[in-house]
Formats: structure tokens, C-alpha cells, sequence
């Protein structure tokens, strides 16, 4: 038992070191939002409605694309530790190939937003502002996934602090200018929710160009031959490697962000208060999401790369363990926020009529941030054996058909015997986390399958013979 608990500890304190520097970096990118959120609703709740769609339907996109891109993680990890340092060079190369054709598609869908615009059913005014939030968005998507292939590349060789300072570098530069352009200054006018889109697009992009030169010039990325003759040419067994894990990888995470963001084009059906509460709740589940995410992707990389090197025994240890590591940390986390939500909605504004909508909504967060954190952090388990599939028709099935359908049942009482206190945005907030809880479920119970197949086939191996 001692020495069971003791490998416990020393796993937890290989994770830490890795995850608490994503965790960094990815809350300044979901400050991104929150500044956004805070600067728009100090401007006007129209505005306020209208990033609230555009978010999500930014997310949406973007998410689900960055997803792909980020294959090259788990691929780079394996061969890591493999210590196939010019492999894993290689496929960053194609990485960013993989960038660039889908910023085709993300920028496409972005730049004629008529579909999220139907879907929200926004009114002409909030459409005017959601359409010109969402073009500068398009000029955001390509730098955003770029910067995904500097990621993924980074965090799976064990340098997620280079990450880390680049978006926190982002941040620094992303401030400023969102105030600069909602408000605006002198003859700048104020740009409102469109404003938000244009400072996110600079900042994407100049940490991009630095992104580049820190790989170009740090010793650290010398024997992985990166740079040399420019970007080399499409390597199509590479590229087949990654769209083989990346698509259902991107759809995994393009099911779950747009269960989460899908609840924002719904429930601005009920009008811009309601949405506008929801749009809080929703920004303090993001940025409580970065904390399983981090363990999950710290204890993906190290699993990866004892896949890598043959050390299978360590890499199913270090899966099990940054799970009830993510368990535990989501279950003190989500404990806190309950019994302060009052304190943290009024963080957001004091306009007592959108502090009434949002409080419901966080009654759920204790709960629906506990199966989060189980979820994410089983399928990052999962995709250090390259295993992204079957996670994907589980996600359909739970996130999709028990969140999203059943949410949208619930809300608007399509059945007539709702109670009506699950009618509007709550009755999304619970069946999301059903959905979820379900997703969690199911992912745990697919890696232990996985994991005992795993020990069977090792165990045959090393028998002797009859």
C-alpha cells in the first residue's frame, strides 16, 4: 500500500511540473474571453448578446480545427521518446501544412457566418455587430492555429513553458488593445464587439512571428533539424498519420465544445439577459476546464513518450493516476466555486438582473466541472496510444444526443411535463451535464478495457513457452 501511494506521489510530481505551465498558458487564452466579456458588458448588453454567439461560434470552429492540428502532439511524443528527434522535426513540417489548409475552411466559414446567424436567431441589431466580430475573428484563425502546431510540438517534447510565455506574452499585448478598440481613444472610435475580434487577431499573430524566431534560434530545437530549406514540402505518409488521429480527434473536441457552445445560440432564443447570464457561467466553467485539461495533456505526454520507449508499465501507470489526480483537484475546485458564486458572478458585473440569471446557472458548476475534468482527461489518456476513434462516437452518443438533444427537449418543454424550474437556460446546464457524466463514464471504462487488453497481451508475451 505504501509503495503503491508513493508511486502515486512521484507520478503527481512528474505531472505537475508539466501541466501547471499549460494550465498558465491556457488560462490566458481563455482570458482572452473574459476580457472580452467584462470590456463588452461595461459597453452595452446588445454587444454583450453579441459576443455571446460569436464565441461560441468562433469556438466552434476553431476549436474543432485546432483539435486536428494538435495530432501532431501524441505523434511527436511517441517518437520523442523513441528519441527520433528528426522524425518528430519532420512532423511539425506537416503540422503546419495541416495549419494552412484548414485555416481555408475556418476562415471561410467565419467570413459568412449565416448559418450561426440562423441558428441564434439574432436579432438584425446583434447580427450587424456579430457578423463584424466574426470577420476579424477570420483573421485570428490562421495565426490560432499555427500557434496550435508550435503547441503541440512543444508541450509533447516536455516544453510547455515555452508555450506558456507566449501566451502570456499574447495576453500582455491583447489587453491594451482590446480597450483601445471598444472604447476607443481620441480618433479611434469605439468599436464595441467588433473591437474584441481586431485586438485578438493582432496579438495571434505577433506572437506567431515570435513563436518563430524562438525556434529558429534556441539550441534546444537544433536536433530536430526544423529549420534549413524553408518549409519543406507535404509529406504525405506524415500528413496521413495525422489527419488518421487528428480527425476524430478535431471532431471529439469539435462534439464537446459545440455541446458546451451550441447552449449560447439556444438560449439567446429566451433573450439578452438570459444569454448574457449564461455567457458568465459559461466563461467560469472555461476557465475551471483549464485545470483537467492541463493535467490531462501533461499526463498524455508522459504516457506518450513511455509508449515511445517501451516502458508500457509506466505509461498505464501514469494514465491511471493523472486521472484521480484530475478527479481530486476538479472535486475541491468545483466545491469552492459553489459556495462562493455569488461573490464570483458580481467578479463579472453588477447589474443585479444578470447576476439573477447567471447564479442558478453556477448552482451546476460543482458538478458539471467534476465529470469535465474526468472526461478530458481520460481522452488524453486514450491518445497517447494514438486511440481517438472510439472516444468519438462516445462523445456523439453522450454529448451530442443526451446533452444536446435532451437540453433542447428540457428547455423549451417540448414533452408539455417539464418542471418548469428546468425550463430556459438551466434545463441546458443539467441535461450538458448528464451528457458529460456520461462521456466520462464511458471513457474510463474504454481505457481500463484498453489498458487490461494491454497487460494480457504483455503477460502472453513474457510467458514461457509450454
Amino acid at each position: 500500500m505504501s509503495s503503491g501511494r508513493g508511486l502515486w506521489r512521484a507520478d503527481a510530481a512528474r505531472i505537475v511540473p508539466l501541466a501547471w505551465p499549460v494550465f498558465a498558458g491556457q488560462v490566458a487564452m481563455v482570458l482572452f474571453a473574459t476580457v472580452d466579456t467584462i470590456f463588452v458588458a461595461r459597453y452595452s448588453a446588445t454587444d454583450l448578446a453579441a459576443l455571446a454567439v460569436g464565441a461560441a461560434a468562433y469556438i466552434t470552429v476553431f476549436i474543432g480545427l485546432m483539435g486536428v492540428v494538435l495530432a501532431v502532439g501524441p505523434i511527436v511524443g511517441q517518437l520523442y521518446g523513441a528519441r527520433r528527434h528528426e522524425a518528430a522535426g519532420e512532423q511539425l513540417h506537416q503540422a503546419v501544412w495541416l495549419a494552412i489548409g484548414l485555416s481555408l475552411l475556418g476562415c471561410t466559414l467565419l467570413a459568412f457566418p449565416q448559418p450561426f446567424i440562423a441558428l441564434s436567431r439574432a436579432s438584425p441589431e446583434v447580427e450587424a455587430k456579430l457578423r463584424g466580430h466574426l470577420l476579424a475573428l477570420a483573421c485570428a484563425l490562421p495565426a490560432g492555429l499555427l500557434f496550435a502546431a508550435y503547441r503541440g510540438f512543444n508541450i509533447a517534447v516536455s516544453k510547455p513553458r515555452a508555450v506558456m510565455v507566449l501566451q502570456l506574452g499574447a495576453l500582455a499585448i491583447k489587453v491594451p488593445l482590446a480597450a483601445l478598440f471598444v472604447y476607443g481613444a481620441g480618433p479611434l472610435p469605439a468599436l464595441g464587439v467588433v473591437g474584441c475580434g481586431v485586438s485578438t487577431a493582432i496579438a495571434m499573430w505577433c506572437v506567431v512571428a515570435i513563436a518563430w524566431q524562438v525556434m529558429r534560434r534556441g539550441d534546444f530545437y537544433a536536433p530536430f533539424a526544423i529549420f534549413g530549406a524553408g518549409l519543406r514540402p507535404p509529406n504525405w505518409p506524415a500528413l496521413a498519420a495525422q489527419i488518421k488521429l487528428g480527425v476524430p480527434m478535431g471532431g471529439s473536441v469539435l462534439i464537446e465544445v459545440t455541446g458546451f457552445a451550441s447552449m449560447a445560440f439556444f438560449i439567446s432564443r429566451f433573450g439578452a439577459t438570459p444569454v448574457a447570464g449564461h455567457q458568465i457561467a459559461a466563461n467560469l466553467v472555461s476557465l475551471l476546464f483549464m485545470v483537467p485539461m492541463a493535467l490531462g495533456n501533461a499526463t498524455s505526454t508522459l504516457a506518450a513518450q513511455s509508449v515511445g520507449a517501451g516502458a508500457l508499465v509506466d505509461a498505464r501507470r501514469v494514465a491511471w493516476h493523472g486521472i484521480e489526480l484530475a478527479a481530486l483537484v476538479a472535486l475541491a475546485l468545483g466545491t469552492v466555486v459553489f459556495f462562493a458564486r455569488g461573490g464570483v458572478v458580481r467578479l463579472y458585473t453588477h447589474d443585479e438582473v444578470i447576476v439573477a440569471a447567471a447564479l442558478p446557472l453556477l448552482a451546476w458548476v460543482a458538478l458539471f466541472h467534476f465529470v469535465d475534468a474526468m472526461q478530458i482527461t481520460a481522452a488524453f489518456a486514450l491518445r497517447a496510444w494514438r486511440i481517438a476513434t472510439v472516444p468519438l462516437v462516445i462523445y456523439a452518443t453522450s454529448i451530442w444526443g443526451l446533452g444536446v438533444a435532451g437540453g433542447y427537449t428540457v428547455a423549451f418543454n417540448l414533452p408539455g411535463w417539464v418542471p418548469e424550474a428546468l425550463h430556459g437556460a438551466r434545463g441546458f446546464w443539467v441535461m450538458s451535464t448528464a451528457g458529460l457524466g456520461t462521456a466520462a463514464a464511458g471513457l474510463v471504462l474504454f481505457l481500463a478495457w484498453v489498458l487490461h487488453r494491454q497487460r494480457q497481451s504483455d503477460a502472453s508475451a513474457t510467458a514461457p513457452a509450454g
